[in-house]
């Protein structure tokens, strides 16, 4: 039925974190054999820590999560992430990570069927679904060391081609990577570079 939600999404009953699901998995599965030893790498909303997690057990790099949530914060740390409570990149120096990953809330959410709580700000891209996505990729040149690289998990609800649109204007490459169907929606991994650094993607 238009408007309803995907099944991905009826997380209500984990409260106030969201857990891992089909797109925290792709993330992590496109994102982890990027990394190299040492390199330093962000898990931007961290949630419950799960993809920040892979990378710990999977590479040797130095991994941070930051999330805008205290009690996901909470949950990272005890599963063993270094996390700082961030509103996205904000308190990050500049150049200061060779990998940036980011599974945001991407689902279209109109004003009057907004709830106005932790998990509900894990789900809800606001109107056009991009409310959250279109800051971070503002912002993501700076972060990136030269060369760097960024994952971002968008939806077909979120409208990729807009997402795309939007990192070129903010002068990043884009390429999806990875991708799996849903029962309502495309679930995809893009790779993004800045514009004009080493192997560029396009």
């Amino acid at each position: 039925m238009p408007g309803d939600r995907p099944a991905l999404a009826d997380r209500r009953d984990l409260k106030t974190v969201y857990q891992p699901a089909e797109d925290s998995k792709l993330l992590a599965d496109a994102a982890v054999p990027y990394v190299d030893a040492g390199d330093w790498v962000l898990d931007v909303g961290t949630g419950s820590g799960y993809v920040a997690h892979r990378f710990l057990e999977e590479t040797d790099a130095r991994v941070v999560g930051s999330d805008i949530n205290p009690n996901a914060c909470r949950q990272a740390r005890n599963a063993g992430i270094p996390v700082v409570r961030a509103d996205q990149l904000t308190p990050f120096r500049d150049g200061a990570f060779d990998v940036v990953v980011f599974n945001p809330p991407y689902l279209p959410t109109a004003p009057d069927r907004e709830w106005n709580d932790w998990m509900e700000k894990a789900l809800s891209g606001g109107e056009t679904g991009r409310e959250v996505i279109e800051p971070f990729l503002d912002d993501l040149r700076r972060v990136l060391d030269t060369g760097g690289d960024a994952f971002l998990l968008v939806s077909s609800l979120t409208g990729i081609d807009a997402v795309r649109e939007h990192a070129r204007a903010s002068g990043l490459t884009t390429m999806e990577v990875a991708e799996e169907p849903q029962p309502y929606e495309r679930l995809v991994v893009l790779h993004l570079r800045p514009s004009g650094g080493p192997d560029a993607v396009r």
